[in-house]
């Protein structure tokens, strides 16, 4: 079984701006006061997203989190049972749950205003050991960073990586959610001797570095900005970092040396979200399917193994842009 901890919360998506009924027919835009686009209620969250991509591609999922009792939550847990996900690890609770104002921009991709304050989410506790049969953990998003929550789960990880479970983290970075980055920098340092596996995209890689990595530098300059970076935190601890480039598709750089990169699944894209969140439940499906959920298989795993992975990833999340929301790919929707 494969757990992921961390976050489930609600978005609220903007809906396509309908032209007002008064102006249809005439090529008028709208006045600044006409009606706003609806926000629609979608499930997310990065963790959230991961273990139902996770259930959806067939593969043995549990999510760890703590989740409101409200309506929201009530809809947050049906969606993870209706994925085929194991609950059993969740935690409930009276708070509220978080909101995630969505913003979408003329190329698809997302930005987000968070109401977290005294929310169901970030007042997870740690669990007692996972359960025997578990292989692989995951974490990332906010669930790292918003405390009292963000402590349980850092205390998960190394507790589970040091019984030999294998690890991945996306830190799938929420800066306006980072009141000291530096100290949240130094955090994620800490945390790379605990980790198998590392993904994150190379915005997130650039924003870590933490000194302009890439800021008006030219496009190959600041892509070996971003490698030098990575391969300082291989040294630290990862047997192997992926980092997704858009549609520029997906690099994986390895401990023991090398770069691999497939390109991106060409697509009509609705928006990004959830399409990271994708990526993570797609390489831990297809590593489980090189039976390679294990740091020493992962460190051996040859260009050929890395091509099949990274192209699968890249076909699972070329899906999910090419829907509006978090809906991942089924198995089916793959096999071909």
């Amino acid at each position: 079984m494969i757990v992921v901890a961390g976050e489930a919360l609600i978005d609220l998506v903007p809906s396509p701006q309908d032209t007002p009924p008064s102006l249809e027919g005439t090529g008028a835009a709208p006045a600044p006061d006409d009606r706003l686009p609806a926000l629609l209620p979608r499930r997310g969250g990065g963790p959230y997203n991961t273990a139902v991509a996770l259930g959806r591609l067939g593969s043995p999922a549990a999510f760890c989190s703590r989740i409101s009792t409200d309506s929201f939550g009530e809809a947050l847990l049906q969606g993870l049972v209706g994925g085929g996900v194991d609950t059993s690890l969740v935690q409930r609770g009276s708070e509220p749950t978080t909101l995630a104002v969505a913003d979408i921009s003329a190329d698809g991709s997302a930005g987000y205003g968070f109401y977290a304050d005294g929310t169901a989410d970030r007042l997870f506790t740690l669990p007692p050991a996972l359960p025997a049969g578990v292989r692989a953990l995951c974490l990332g998003t906010c669930s790292l960073v918003l405390e009292p929550g963000a402590s349980a789960y850092e205390s998960l990880l190394r507790r589970e990586a040091r019984r030999g479970v294998f690890t991945a983290l996306d830190p799938n970075i929420r800066s306006g959610l980072i009141r000291d980055p530096d100290a949240y920098r130094a955090r994620f340092l800490s945390w790379l001797p605990d980790l198998a596996l590392l993904k994150l995209s190379e915005e997130d890689a650039r924003w870590l570095a933490g000194d302009g990595t890439g800021d008006g530098a030219a496009p190959g300059d600041a892509w070996e900005a971003v490698t030098a970076a990575a391969q300082e935190w291989l040294a630290a601890g990862p047997a192997a970092i992926v980092l997704t480039r858009g549609g520029d598709g997906l690099t994986v750089l390895r401990r023991g040396g090398g770069e691999l990169t497939v390109p991106g699944e060409r697509v009509t894209v609705v928006d990004t979200i959830g399409a990271g969140d994708t990526v993570n439940a797609a390489l831990l499906h297809r590593l489980d399917a090189h039976d390679a959920l294990s740091y020493a298989a992962v460190a051996a795993l040859g260009d050929d193994d890395w091509r099949d992975i990274l192209r699968f990833a890249a076909r699972a999340a070329a899906v999910t842009c090419s829907r509006a929301g978090a809906e991942p790919p089924f198995a089916t929707e793959l096999a071909a």
